[in-house]
């Protein structure tokens, strides 16, 4: 069997984002998380929500699936029903999953299905040249507005936390060795895992830059922080500003919806034959 290796998941075609953009550290740390993990381009599938990051689909060697604006989780959901034994990986951006896919977060976080959700987190929506997402702080000066964002920003990982995700963790962009080990642990682990990615927009964000960030983010070690208590990690969640933390806030083991599901118990429903003696069998059972 060949080494996996995170060149293995190149196309041949070369990513069109800006130079300088948070999307490259972000794509080549799931490339080498997933030749870390052993998934190879056959083993797994990615699904892309709308926006600069779901351009990633035609430089991923690997099963992917391009879904409606924000509707990136229900796919998702039902490609995991159809064969459980698949790992699933959600891309998508802050405005596609947390805007439009707002209420498809909140309760995909509830079932806690299988799944791995990375989140592109810059503040904008990149593609259509940078107007305010949910996640922009007040005050954040965009084309949508100008005189600065007065909304509330939406705090993805504290939203994932109370609406039952059993994964929460923060990564940057600029740190890919410890992206890659984030979403490592993100994909291994079982249940609905969020990823929340600091990822500067070089053209539209002059703000939060790589130096912005380096200057205020720290990490959570093993040594000052157990990740098992959500209140806490609510806290941690909450910290923004001089200080921000990056790492797991929270992990506990739960059953999945798919562990749920009766209908999974025997085998995949991908592997279960269609004949029509089973149509007739359910027939006879609903009807």
């Amino acid at each position: 069997m060949a080494t996996l290796t995170a060149e293995g998941y190149n196309t041949g075609f070369l990513p069109t984002w800006c130079p300088g953009c948070g999307d490259f550290g972000i794509w080549k740390s799931l490339q080498g998380a997933f030749a870390k993990l052993g998934i190879g381009p056959d083993d797994g599938l990615v699904v892309y929500g709308i926006g600069c990051h779901g351009n990633m689909y035609d430089w991923m060697k690997m099963y992917g699936f391009v879904g409606l604006h924000g509707r990136a989780l229900p796919v998702a959901q039902g490609a995991k029903l159809a064969n459980h034994t698949l790992p699933v990986v959600v891309v998508s951006g802050d405005g596609d999953c947390l805007g439009e896919g707002g209420n498809h977060f909140i309760h995909a976080a509830k079932r806690n299905p299988d799944l791995t959700v990375i989140i592109h987190d810059n503040e904008v929506y990149g593609l259509t040249t940078g107007q305010a997402s949910p996640t922009a702080k007040i005050g954040f000066k965009t084309k949508s507005t100008p005189e600065g964002a007065t909304d509330e920003p939406i705090n993805p990982l504290a939203l994932a936390l109370v609406s039952g995700a059993t994964f929460v963790a923060r990564g940057f962009a600029g740190d890919m060795p410890g992206l890659t080990e984030l979403m490592a642990a993100a994909i291994s682990h079982k249940g609905f895992a969020v990823l929340d990615v600091l990822q500067p927009c070089v053209t539209f964000d002059k703000v939060h830059t790589y130096q912005w960030y380096r200057q205020r983010l720290y990490k959570l070690t093993q040594e000052s922080y157990q990740p098992t208590d959500r209140l806490k990690a609510l806290e941690k969640a909450m910290e923004w500003g001089d200080k921000i933390p990056l790492g797991i806030l929270y992990k506990e083991d739960k059953l999945t919806s798919e562990d749920r599901e009766p209908a999974l118990t025997s085998a995949p429903l991908s592997s279960l034959p269609l004949e029509p003696a089973h149509w007739d069998e359910l027939l006879n059972e609903f009807i």
